[in-house]
């Protein structure tokens, strides 16, 4: 059999090679990541399993979300995940020190092996070969403790890349924008990507790691680039090179589809509001003015990537009119910055220096101001996610970003004759490694402190055999795990705080979904296509979980919210004719009966809607190795049996 890329790694990391043809792959997992919107949960939710020691080779906790400090709540829960880490096995990466998957590319990923992260955007690894894929964290908890990771089996898809970029004003931003143009938002949902072709050599590893990352806005698994020389000149600049390893699909690979980029007829790009998928070409924006600009988030804050944002804005001044932010993605980038001047040049420019995290990407400062304009090189411009909701915001590359801070509105720079040395890899660094912290060497003495804002996890009762609920919520398509329980600075420091993250579910589109949901005592959401895109955020679920939601019935899932649905133990249901959506409205009393026995013989399900009197047929996306743990309430109490 030819081997993609994906085949290869598969190949060598199933659990029980039996189960091979089954509708999921059972994996072993050799490296776990979280972060701090997410990490507390997981390890209460490890805690909850009940094991002692993290059973996977590697794992690290990192702070980069929540790292501002207002009062006590984002410190305590830091401290709660240092010393759970200490605790358990994990290594620690404290608030400062930089966002995960830039460090973990520069410090953990290695090729051929296989990651997962509770954060949707850890394929960034997959620009160093290795198949990283974003979970949710129940699943991470599971991993942890031993269990496998069962992954529903993705197909995959080749992307030949030919020529060579229009260097400088043409980067890997902009491939990963094409793939958004060509493929919209639910292109990638169930499959991976895998970039191929003699274009892959004008791509560094970090480029690679960006158009890995902008996969997530895809809805893909994961995106894979070949462990190639390229691979292994970034692992030598981190003292890494005996992590590297070749690996490259077998020649004549079958693939389920082939597509093909040719770089040197790509242009500079933008993202328009509200979805990463809303491509045009910058010049269509021409004399659009600025207020704002971002430099930076796991997508684009290298130190390739700020390197030229730093000599682009040599000797010159930003626009009196425009603000810059720019966010370094890692402590090591930040100070090989400084060694080398280009800091200097970047504060001597205007440009606020932001600490090396996540910031305002996630809405956690740097907000745009009302009804503003502003161009950032991260991979979300979801309604409301930049912490203003009446702010436009458009997503580009670095040195386009730049420019445009420069002159304060969008102005074509392809004419513009201008060197910007392209510098791929850092020096070679004896980066401090005490800024990441071992596991405690004797973990029995360690004390794990618990601030008061961190509460027990809800549980779900055992799924019913029949449901009689009101529908509480109707939503449009693309709709985002932001908006079904947003983050930013007011929200976010809740996150091991269930009862009262709750408060705010559908806050942006509806004030009093909350108290309906309460009063109602149980229901179910309707939505439209791809509901549940962007974050990997499980709290999107727990939270209505929490006020009684017990079904979603939507046109089509993102892969990871339907994948936390099932591991809480909420029904999740599709349209088997999608026009039908039209014939449920909120407030509806809908009716299920012997959903089990339905279920578990893969037939469709009956929904009789009782306001209207008709019936409507739906299906159950739920593969045949979770129908248990549906059943059961979910994954926790299902592993706790």
């Amino acid at each position: 059999m030819k081997m993609t890329l994906f085949d290869n790694i598969i190949k060598r990391h199933l659990w029980d090679k039996k189960q091979i043809s089954g509708e999921t792959l059972p994996l072993k997992v050799d490296q776990v990541l979280t972060q701090d919107a997410t990490g507390t949960m997981v390890y209460l939710q490890f805690e909850a399993i009940g094991k002692s020691r993290i059973q996977v080779p590697l794992a690290v906790a990192y702070v980069d979300h929540n790292t501002l400090q207002a009062d006590s709540r984002n410190p305590d829960d830091h401290l709660y995940l240092q010393t759970a880490a200490a605790r358990y096995g994990a290594f620690f990466s404290p608030a400062g020190n930089g966002i995960c998957h830039q460090i973990h590319l520069e410090r953990f990923a290695k090729p051929g092996q296989i990651l997962l992260g509770a954060d949707s955007h850890t394929p960034t690894a997959g620009g160093l070969g290795m198949l990283a894929m974003g979970c949710g964290g129940l699943d991470i908890a599971a991993t942890m403790a031993g269990f496998p990771y069962n992954l529903v089996r993705p197909k995959t898809r080749r992307i030949w890349l030919t020529g060579r970029l229009n260097r400088p004003w043409v980067s890997a931003m902009d491939v990963a924008l094409e793939m958004l143009r060509r493929l919209t938002v639910r292109g990638g949902v169930g499959w991976v990507n895998e970039y191929y072709g003699p274009g892959c050599l004008d791509l560094s590893a970090p480029e690679r790691a960006t158009i890995c990352n902008l996969g997530a806005e895809l809805g893909a698994t994961s995106s894979l680039f070949p462990s190639d020389g390229i691979t292994r000149s970034f692992l030598e600049s981190q003292g890494r090179a005996g992590d590297w390893r070749e690996l490259l699909p077998d020649s004549n690979a079958v693939y389920d589809e082939n597509m093909e980029i040719n770089l040197g007829q790509l242009e500079p790009l933008v993202a328009k509001p509200f979805s990463p998928d809303q491509v045009v070409p910058l010049k269509e924006l021409t004399g659009l003015k600025v207020d704002q600009v971002c430099i930076g988030s796991c997508s684009n804050s290298s130190y390739a990537a700020l390197k030229s944002v730093a000599a682009l804005l040599s000797g010159k001044t930003i626009n009196p009119h425009t603000s810059l932010l720019i966010n370094p993605g890692s402590r090591q980038v930040l100070q090989s910055l400084a060694a080398e001047g280009d800091l200097f040049n970047l504060i001597a420019s205007g440009a606020r220096i932001l600490e090396s995290a996540c910031g305002p990407c996630i809405g956690m400062g740097g907000a745009p101001p009302e009804g503003g304009i502003s161009f950032r090189t991260y991979n979300r411009n979801f309604k409301g996610r930049s912490g203003t909701l009446s702010a436009r915001v458009y997503l580009c590359n670095p040195l386009v970003a730049a420019w445009i801070a420069l002159k304060g509105e969008v102005v074509g720079p392809r004419r513009t004759k201008i060197s910007i040395p392209l510098k791929e890899n850092p020096p070679q660094t004896t980066w401090p490694d005490p800024w990441i912290q071992p596991p405690a060497k004797n973990p029995s003495q360690v004390k794990i402190i618990r601030g008061p804002n961190i509460k027990a996890i809800p549980s779900q009762k055992p799924l019913p055999d029949s449901l009689k609920v009101s529908v509480l919520m109707k939503t449009g398509d693309h709709i985002s795990t932001d908006d079904i329980l947003p983050g930013g600075s007011e929200v976010l420091p809740f996150r091991s705080n269930i009862p009262a993250i709750s408060r705010y579910t559908f806050s942006r589109l509806d004030g009093s979904f909350a108290q309906r949901a309460r009063e109602a005592k149980g229901g179910i959401i309707v939505g439209g296509e791809n509901y549940g895109q962007g974050s990997s955020r499980e709290h999107a679920v727990l939270a209505p979980m929490f006020l009684g939601i017990q079904a979603v019935l939507v046109k089509s899932f993102a892969r990871i919210h339907l994948s936390n649905l099932i591991n809480y133990g909420i029904l999740p249901l599709l349209f088997n004719n999608p026009n039908d959506f039209e014939l449920i409205d909120q407030n509806d009393l809908l009716e299920f009966d012997k959903l089990k026995m339905t279920i578990r013989r893969g037939q469709k399900i009956r929904a009789l809607n009782l306001t209207k009197k008709i019936e409507i047929i739906l299906n159950a996306p739920v593969p045949r190795e979770k129908i248990e743990v549906l059943f059961a309430g979910g994954l926790l109490p299902y592993l706790k049996k």
